[in-house]
């Protein structure tokens, strides 16, 4: 059966985005943000970073009765605080130092049509009063001003953070919250529609290039990974693969080197620390960064140095594009005598063959000199199945070509598995991964999984 597929051509005469879906996920969010347009109602659109919220609150632009008036968005993250209730609001002239005309706000630009206040959480909790207050279609002055203005707007509004947490903490007003939820749509991140992946890889790829196709190995391949990015990473990846293979045809080879080689960059970025922190953001950076250095770059033991939640701290890693990993001696330190149930956290793409040919990429949790853990194996392996396992570890070039058999499976798609054959350079290789980064680790628990590498469960992050 085909698959079904929601495409719009231009949501408006300035925009090139489309709305591109196949997952049933998706398709209902698309139709319910059609059905609530017809309604004059303010709209909260949340979810992930890049998951596609300012397509969707184009989509009930598009698809209102007042699509021929004003569509005027704004980033309110991006706005400086102390002129955010300029910006939003206007102001007179020589309503403040600089001030040598009169500016019109966002509101009165979009009267009659949409404001989409993007990140909005990010708002000042004074500007939120007088929000509120035009949002109740109360007439408001413009900074400076003595004439009220009246404004007829619909608000849209986007964010990934918890606003309800917000609510609870005092950063957000309550009353608020509840005027611009009269309606709320979730955009699900891209690993819960897995059906949209293929659509959108095919989508961009003739964006950039019509002449290129991707295999069905090459889909499957990247439909199984988690994109953290969601669907600005997605096209990103697609991109680059569009502008650097110079044949027509892209394989689950050549989705699987562009991952090697993300990870090779990451693995060789080098960290600067600032001597003098100039913010709080700059300062925040620096104690995660000296946290990071002090644990020879274990995560788990810098963020019990800073007295936060692991899941906190690799929030604030991608928040600062942070990538250190282990100390880069480690592989020069004395050789220790380890045995195989010792095992270490390292997070790469393998690449798995399974007996019967098939192919894909899963990402690791940890590795030992025995065998090594992989996370969201869909659908489970049989105990005993040999495969065929290839990856880089980072700082090493040379690529790790490893046999291998189920020792275990969990329902979560966890799997561990016991290394029958490693070539001698790849065991070196592994040898000192595992004896420099395992001096940093946490002790193995006495109640842990009977194959080396059983822990948690890892999201896929590129």
């Amino acid at each position: 059966m085909a698959t079904k597929m929601s495409t719009l051509a231009k949501l408006d005469m300035a925009s090139s985005e489309e709305v591109v879906a196949s997952d049933p996920k998706m398709l209902r969010l698309l139709d319910t943000a059609r059905a609530i347009a017809r309604h004059k109602t303010a709209v909260l659109i949340t979810g992930e970073t890049g998951s596609g919220k300012e397509v969707v609150a184009r989509l009930i632009h598009r698809c209102s009765n007042c699509n021929s008036r004003p569509w005027i968005d704004v980033n309110c993250a991006t706005l400086p605080e102390h002129l955010v209730e300029s910006e939003l609001f206007g102001y007179e002239k020589g309503a403040f130092s600089g001030a040598d005309a009169a500016k019109t706000g966002l509101f009165e630009l979009a009267n009659g049509g949409t404001l989409f206040l993007d990140e909005i959480g990010e708002i000042d909790p004074r500007v939120q009063v007088k929000l509120l207050r035009v949002l109740d279609a109360v007439p408001y002055f413009r900074l400076g001003g003595r004439t009220k203005v009246s404004v007829d707007v619909r608000l849209i509004a986007a964010t990934n953070r918890n606003l309800e947490a917000a609510v609870q903490s005092g950063a957000f007003r309550r009353d608020l919250y509840h005027r611009i939820t009269e309606f709320r749509l979730v955009v699900p991140p891209l690993r819960e529609r897995r059906q949209d992946i293929a659509t959108l890889a095919d989508h961009f790829l003739a964006q950039r290039r019509p002449d290129m196709t991707f295999t069905a190995e090459a889909l499957a391949l990247l439909s199984r990974m988690d994109w953290p990015g969601n669907v600005r990473e997605f096209r990103s990846f697609v991109n680059a693969l569009a502008m650097l293979l110079p044949h027509t045809n892209i394989s689950a080879d050549d989705v699987y080197g562009r991952l090697a080689e993300i990870q090779s960059h990451k693995s060789a970025e080098c960290v600067a620390i600032p001597d003098q922190p100039t913010t709080m953001v700059d300062m925040e950076r620096q104690l995660i960064l000296r946290a990071l250095e002090s644990t020879g770059g274990n995560q788990s033991l810098a963020a019990q140095q800073l007295g936060i939640p692991r899941r906190t701290f690799c929030r604030k890693l991608n928040t600062y594009n942070i990538t250190l990993g282990r100390r880069r001696d480690a592989a020069t330190q004395p050789a220790l005598r380890s045995p195989n149930n010792c095992r270490t956290e390292v997070r790469v793409p393998v690449m798995l063959e399974t007996s019967t040919g098939h192919r894909y990429v899963v990402e690791s949790y940890d590795l030992s000199l025995g065998g090594i853990r992989l996370c969201r194996i869909d659908p489970p392996l049989p105990i005993g199945e040999h495969v065929t396992l290839t990856f880089h570890l980072p700082d090493y070039p040379l690529q790790i070509d490893a046999r291998a058999e189920v020792a275990w499976s969990r329902p979560d798609g966890s799997t561990g598995f016991k290394f029958t054959h490693v070539s001698p350079a790849a065991a070196e290789v592994i040898r000192h991964w595992v004896m420099g980064s395992t001096q940093l680790s946490n002790p193995v628990p006495r109640d842990a999984a009977p194959m080396p590498g059983a822990s948690r469960e890892h999201v896929l992050s590129l």
